[in-house]
């Protein structure tokens, strides 16, 4: 089982129109990735700020073909989320 120290921080979030997003700095309690384009699954806009004062870490990575997942955890050091396919993909994503 992962413990939350051993999840990756969302190092950056260039995905301004995110309500977690404050200064390119992800604060979703825990983010989760899959879809067709490895798409950041807790994105929202709305029209206020959310989140947690610290940095957000990835919760679940559904994308079982990632070279970074293990048993659907991440197991990159880090990840960044920024447009790509979608408004906001996992851009450490990579296929094995």
């Amino acid at each position: 089982m992962t413990q939350m120290l051993d999840m990756p921080q969302v190092q950056d979030c260039s995905v301004d129109s995110c309500s977690y997003n404050a200064e390119h700095t992800c604060h979703a309690g825990a983010i989760t990735v899959g879809g067709d384009h490895a798409h950041c699954g807790t994105f929202v806009e709305i029209s206020f700020r959310a989140g947690l004062e610290r940095t957000g870490v990835v919760g679940a990575c559904h994308r079982s073909e990632c070279v970074h997942n293990e048993a659907l955890e991440c197991r990159a050091s880090a990840v960044q989320v920024g447009s790509a396919a979608d408004a906001a993909d996992c851009l450490t994503y990579s296929a094995r």
